[in-house]
Formats: C-alpha cells, structure tokens, sequence
C-alpha cells in the first residue's frame, strides 16, 4: 500500500468520527473520494511553494447542505492534501479563526513552510478540530507575506478554502500580497457555500491574483474533480522521447495515452488503447451483430481460450439519437448480443459481464453520419 493510500484510509476513518462528532443535524453523507495518485515520472511540478489557508472561523459552523461548513472545507483540504503528489515542493497550512481550544491566534501556521509530505500535512490538519471566532482573512494574507520570504523557486500558490463571509479589509491585503511577489504568486480560493457575498470576494481575490481561478468545493469533493484542480494548479505534463515513452501491455498505445491499460496480447484496440470491436459496429437503432462482425468476435474466443482464467466486461455503446433511456437499454442489448455469440462458441457465460453506457462515451463525434457509426460498438475490458 502507497503512503498516500494509506493515509487516505486513515483519514476515512477519522473523516466519520469527525462528522457524527461535530453536526447538530444528521450530517449529509460527503460524496465517496478516491485519490487519484499521479506518476511523478510523467509530470513536472508547476509550483515551487504552496500555502494552504483553511477558514476555522464561527461562520463555518453553520450548515450548507446539511453538514457544517467547516466539515465541508477540513474535507476539501484533506482531499487536496491526499491528492498532491509529493515531488519536492515547500508547503504550508495557515488557518484563521479558531475556536480558543484549538488556537487563540487570530491566525497561525500549523505547518510548514517545509518540504511537502502528505502524512505530516495530514497530522497538522488533524489538530484543527473546530471552528469559531473572527474571519480574519487578511491577517493570514499579511503573514502570509512572511511565509513566502526568502524561500526559493519563483512559482508559489496560496489555495485558500473559505466561505468568504464577514470579512473586512481582505482585498487590500490580498492586493498587498499580490504587490510583493508579482507574478510569481498565484490565488486559488474555493468557496464552501453558496453565498453571493463570498462568491464576490473569493471570485475578487482570484482576479487580484491574475494567474489563479476560482472555485467551488462542490466541484472538488469527489476523486476526479480535486484530480482535474490538483493537475491544472500543480502540475506539466513531461515532454518525452519515443524512446522514453512506455507501452506496458503492447498494445501500441503509449502508457500515458492509454485509457484502457492491460489489454491482452493480440487485442485490438483504438486510439486510446481500448479494445473494441471495430469491425462489429451497429446499424442505427439495431442490437444484431452483423456477419462482418464474425471475424472480430472469433478472434476474441481465440484470445479467451488462451487465457482461460481471464472475463471480460462487455461494453455497449450507442450514438447520440433518441433518449437517454432508451439508448441505455439498446447498448445493454448490444453487449449482450456479443456476449450470446461468445456463449454460444462455448465460453462461460460467468466469464462474461455485460454493462451498456448508452451515448455517455462517445469516441467520435456525433455531428456526422460516420461518426454516429463509429459510436454504435461494444469495448471489451479484461478483469
């Protein structure tokens, strides 16, 4: 198990006693979370240094969809930290507020500024246990000034996770800021809540920031919206060579184009490294395989008999016209036409699992007669 795994399965534990501890209501279940664990040797790092700041002001103790605000954002922050991946950085956690058990500075850093490590992030954020207090916001901007000095590296972030509300004199101060390090600072705020107010705010430090964005937390709770943050914020894509490049299953996809890793030798796949059944394509509004087709699907029994521990999950797919009701259940018979063909050469219909996502992914456009055509297949996903 990987370090951020395993503190991902730590703080799942703690995320819960956290949430029946501190509601007055019956909380809101948070949407599941998934890390997803980036491959350092495909990425660079964008930023140099990093500085969380976490509101644990009294506005945070009330509800925004049944559960605190401040349990949203101690979330949010747990999420980002498991999601970083650990390559170097300088990092920090501020926080402003606090309830007097936990600090009675109006803010103060809990760690850092120090090179990254998710587990020593983690354990600081743990000691934030409740909200209460100002919402000095700017305070924290002010010494934020100090924790960025003399700290090398030219590209620094300051994420901050906030309701925005109640705060005074914080746009100078972001502004002030901005004025001491240029370009080379960046502002990500994350509204918890949905208040016009702090959408103001949060959205006004952004723009001061010239190089940040904004936004919400709503879009960041699950695994692949704080993925899609994590890598727009943090990390490059590495230029490599062909000669650098992997294709672990052979398939003649390369790793970091692949979206369908582990197909078996001898499969056929598209551009993105899935394996389709290209030739075994659908006329519109049809579920019945046409002769065409055969060949395909006989190379897929090959394949199969070979690997006789290996099943398979057949995909179906359709093009965009009609419902999305409808389309759901055409996919559904068109994955299951495939796998009737199979069952019927002699494989176990157990190793078969048949699933439809109707027009949800498309691989060519919907616009033009080819591109529906190509739309209408089933994908095959080795387990």
């Amino acid at each position: 198990m990987t370090k951020k795994l395993l503190v991902q399965s730590v703080f799942s534990v703690i995320a819960v006693l956290f949430l029946f501890g501190c509601a007055t209501k019956a909380p809101m279940e948070l949407p599941s979370f998934s890390a997803t664990q980036f491959d350092t040797n495909m990425y660079d790092s964008k930023v140099d240094n990093f500085l969380v700041i976490l509101d644990a002001s009294s506005s945070m103790r009330h509800p925004y969809k049944a559960n605190a605000k401040f349990t949203t954002a101690k979330a949010i922050a747990e999420r980002l930290n498991l999601t970083i991946p650990e390559m170097g950085q300088t990092a920090g956690l501020r926080s402003f507020g606090h309830a007097p058990e936990v600090s009675k500075n109006l803010t103060e850093l809990f760690y850092g500024m120090t090179t990254y490590a998710t587990t020593d992030m983690n354990d600081k954020l743990a000691l934030i246990t409740a909200a209460g207090g100002f919402s000095p916001l700017g305070a924290a901007m002010d010494a934020a000034q100090m924790d960025f000095q003399n700290l090398s590296g030219v590209h620094n972030a300051v994420i901050i996770i906030s309701d925005g509300l109640d705060m005074q004199k914080t746009i100078d101060q972001a502004q002030a800021l901005k004025n001491k390090y240029g370009s080379s600072i960046c502002f990500y705020p994350i509204q918890v809540g949905d208040a016009a107010e702090g959408n103001a705010l949060l959205q006004e430090i952004a723009k001061i920031g010239e190089c940040g964005f904004y936004s919400t937390a709503d879009d960041l709770m699950t695994g692949a919206g704080m993925a899609a943050f994590v890598e727009k914020v943090f990390l490059s894509k590495k230029e490599m060579t062909k000669a650098e490049r992997k294709d672990s299953d052979g398939d003649g996809v390369y790793d970091d184009e692949d979206q369908c890793p582990g197909t078996p030798a001898g499969a056929k796949v598209n551009a993105v490294g899935c394996w389709t059944l290209s030739h075994v394509l659908f006329d519109f509004d049809k579920a019945v395989i046409k002769p065409e087709g055969f060949p395909a699907l006989d190379e897929v029994l090959v394949i199969l008999e070979k690997n006789p521990a290996m099943s398979v999950e057949l995909q179906g797919h359709t093009d965009n016209v009609g419902t999305e009701a409808y389309n759901m259940d055409l996919s559904m018979r068109r994955a299951t036409a495939v796998a009737n063909y199979l069952v019927d050469k002699g494989i176990l219909r157990n190793r078969l699992a048949t699933i439809g996502f109707g027009f949800k992914k498309p691989v060519a456009l919907n616009g033009t007669t080819f591109g529906r055509s190509l739309n209408r297949r089933v994908e095959l996903n080795p387990y």
